[in-house]
């Protein structure tokens, strides 16, 4: 399917596992909040829903080393304890649940990579502080680092575009990409003196080869719209001059005002703007290759109002 086609939407129980109960920040009510959201506005009719997929472990190694996967199949098997940074409990099945992550937002690249769907979007996805080596913010894998390492090995890509607008610094990427020349990164985040994981300074632009193929933008505490918007044009521009093969965009909505985790006050208008924005750069440079994926965001109406905002941009309504 061309350009202008269907978008696909992952949802599904296996995305839905992916939560840390209800009296955690990252509930499974996320999830049924937003498609509430989308079924209220109709966007379910406008979308081709897609079941989640299990990644195998071999595709997890990709990122992943065997010995950090071994440990937190271990925790999962046990069902309790918490994994590294203190920020991350163990619940059972935590190993299995992150793997329908990771092999979901895989299965989106190959749908896009084939040409079968114009856009995709995944809700429970963009776990982007997951190292390579240890769990952190809730992430106990990364699959937004799996999915790069496919599309370089499996597609032979070399520009691809990660465009994050979660409150908070995707670290997750940013460090093991940072001398990687392939990957372009863009981030917007609060400034990382005052939120988790207090990283993600401007002066940070890459390392060897992959220096001035980052981009890092804080914004001050309560920045709004206006003070985004503003930001947006530099990420566009830099995006533009990459030219990219593929995109993935991580679209947190904890920068909305009423986010517990933070202190920013956008609105949905955020991103709305983004997103359309995105799509036309992926019409100009990628036709039918831009992954958005859900990320952060713990204010369950703000959920609900980002992402629907993110689906009917992707749509195009």
């Amino acid at each position: 399917m061309k350009p202008g086609g269907r978008i696909a939407l992952y949802y599904g129980d296996e995305l839905r596992r992916y939560s840390f109960g209800e009296d955690h920040p990252f509930a499974p009510g996320r999830l049924d909040s937003f498609w509430e959201e989308v079924c209220r506005r109709g966007l379910d009719f406008c979308v081709d829903v897609r079941a989640p997929s299990v990644a195998p472990r071999n595709l997890l190694e990709s990122f992943h080393p065997a010995a950090y996967l071994d440990r937190l199949s271990r925790l999962s098997a046990v069902g309790e304890g918490i994994l590294d940074g203190e920020d991350t409990p163990v619940f059972p099945g935590i190993y299995e649940a992150a793997s329908a992550v990771v092999g979901t937002t895989v299965a989106a690249c190959r749908a896009l990579m084939a040409g079968d769907y114009a856009a995709a979007f995944i809700p429970i996805a963009g776990l982007h502080h997951g190292a390579r080596d240890r769990a952190s913010g809730f992430c106990a894998m990364n699959d937004c680092g799996v999915a790069i390492e496919v599309l370089k090995t499996d597609y032979g890509l070399e520009r691809i575009a990660y465009v994050d607008i979660d409150l908070h610094h995707g670290d997750g990427l940013y460090y093991p990409f940072e001398a990687d020349p392939a990957v372009y990164f863009a981030d917007i985040h609060e400034d990382g003196r005052y939120v988790f994981p207090n990283t993600g300074w401007e002066s940070e632009r890459g390392k060897g080869a992959g220096v001035g193929k980052k981009l890092n933008i804080v914004m001050p505490p309560a920045a709004g719209d206006r003070d985004f918007f503003d930001a947006w044009q530099r990420v566009e521009a830099f995006v533009d001059a990459a030219r990219p093969q593929f995109l993935l965009f991580q679209c947190g909505a904890d920068g909305l005002a009423g986010e517990p985790l933070g202190h920013l006050r956008y609105t949905s208008r955020a991103h709305s703007h983004a997103t359309a924005r995105m799509k036309a750069l992926a019409e100009r440079h990628c036709p039918g290759r831009l992954l958005a994926m859900g990320g952060g965001g713990y204010n369950l109406r703000n959920v609900a109002l980002a992402w629907s905002a993110v689906l009917e941009g992707l749509i195009g309504l």
